[in-house]
């Protein structure tokens, strides 16, 4: 555990979010998971989807063993001020590519990948039909 902890606004928390800097808001408690990351059996992918906002739920429903809560002491970093944490979090939509309206490219790909081997296929059945011996 840090020697002195500290008591950190939900603002601050939530700017470290990233693979090479991620904190955590579990229980109430501040940790710093950067060291953590590459280690974390379920990827580094589930820890950030935890930054910016309480991930107590995330933590609990997945049934961690008593090892792994003894291994979060050592991220221990602070405390969460609970005034700045908001009672609701934003809902941030997933990034999407953007729409391609002209998908002709790929509509000629596919054509050709259905079109190509039955040409292939009648031009062995003609070769095969007019080089027979009878």
């Amino acid at each position: 555990m840090a020697s002195d902890p500290k008591i950190q606004t939900f603002e601050e928390v939530a700017k470290h979010n990233k693979t090479k800097d991620c904190w955590l808001i579990i229980s109430g408690k501040v940790y710093d998971v950067t060291p953590f990351m590459d280690d974390h059996p379920g990827g580094d992918e589930v820890l950030l989807s935890a930054t910016g906002k309480d991930a107590t739920n995330d933590f609990e429903d997945v049934g961690h063993s008593d090892s792994a809560r003894d291994m979060m002491e050592k991220y221990y970093i602070g405390d969460i001020d609970a005034s700045t944490v908001p009672l609701k979090r934003a809902y941030i939509p997933p990034q999407q590519p953007a729409y391609n309206q002209d998908k002709t490219p790929e509509f000629v790909i596919k054509i050709l990948q259905f079109l190509v081997p039955l040409l292939i296929l009648g031009l062995a059945f003609a070769v095969r039909h007019y080089t027979k011996k009878e």
